[in-house]
């Protein structure tokens, strides 16, 4: 059995725990989350995989259970502990009774505050957790005993970096500026060397600060985000969907994104929801949209 975002909402809205972050954190973190599956083993006694498309910014996973297997792209992962997951490709989870995995989504980590990393070193696998996170606070997540008191661990942790290092650096407030008014306006066609020109910098600082933060290029961020959004609305409410609220020229043109986003990488058994957005596609064009 697989659940493919965008396409099963139920299981992911009903079999994960998911909250956003407290104020203050939003600008870093998209949501905390974890899984609650005990009520599926009965149901799934041989497992299931959650299907994830690719996303902004990178996943700190902590594992509250036994061994699972993580594929990012085409290649699989074999994970016993804990793990960095950078979001911008395809991801498929493999989970088997006894699993139970704690994560937290971030769109920039103020790790960046701390340490000198540079995410673009991040980019094809999933890597060790333990230098961009206090093994003190990994320790305090697992041995919490609810996923509120995790939640609020992580908002205790995480709230006096920011605040202490709020506007210290200057490339963390321009990329997040950017990326917070892009998603709010459905902005994603303005040119790497006007936001560069606004800032008053080089386009290849810009392109700098991009890499560094979210691991890949400003261009590439923004189009992830384009399309993630336009394909849970059209997913979720087809009929108050329109290409142009996002700025496509018409609705092939959104489409054929749409289906390089869908394919791309190695996830399986997708043709059923292609067909179901080829039904979308073709109604809208009846219908004059």
């Amino acid at each position: 059995m697989q659940h493919v975002e965008f396409f099963h909402k139920d299981h992911f809205e009903n079999n994960y725990h998911r909250t956003p972050p407290s104020a203050g954190l939003n600008h870093f973190i998209d949501f905390v989350w974890e899984t609650d599956f005990a009520h599926l083993w009965d149901i799934h006694p041989q497992g299931f995989s959650d299907a994830l498309f690719p996303n902004i910014g990178y996943t700190y996973l902590i594992n509250l259970g036994t061994p699972f297997v993580m594929q990012v792209a085409d290649q699989r992962f074999d994970m016993r502990s804990d793990g960095f997951l950078p979001r911008h490709r395809s991801i498929e989870c493999f989970h088997r009774p006894g699993n139970q995995l704690f994560g937290i989504k971030f769109k920039i980590s103020p790790v960046l505050f701390l340490k000198k990393v540079n995410f673009a070193e991040y980019r094809e696998y999933i890597f060790p957790l333990s230098y961009l996170v206090d093994q003190s606070l990994i320790d305090a997540i697992k041995t919490a005993s609810s996923f509120e008191e995790r939640v609020r661990i992580i908002s205790n942790y995480y709230h006096p970096i920011v605040r202490e290092h709020a506007g210290s650096l200057q490339e963390i407030q321009i990329v997040t500026e950017i990326l917070d008014r892009c998603f709010r306006e459905n902005d994603f066609k303005t040119t790497i060397e006007t936001l560069a020109e606004q800032y008053g910098i080089s386009t290849r600082t810009l392109q700098r600060y991009f890499e560094r933060a979210t691991s890949i290029s400003s261009k590439n961020a923004l189009q992830i985000m384009r399309i993630r959004k336009a394909a849970a609305h059209i997913a979720q409410s087809p009929h108050s969907f329109h290409h142009s609220l996002y700025g496509y020229y018409d609705h092939s043109h959104f489409y054929k994104h749409l289906r390089q986003f869908l394919t791309r990488n190695t996830l399986q058994n997708l043709q059923p929801h292609l067909k179901l957005l080829q039904a979308l596609h073709k109604k809208q064009r009846v219908d004059g949209i």
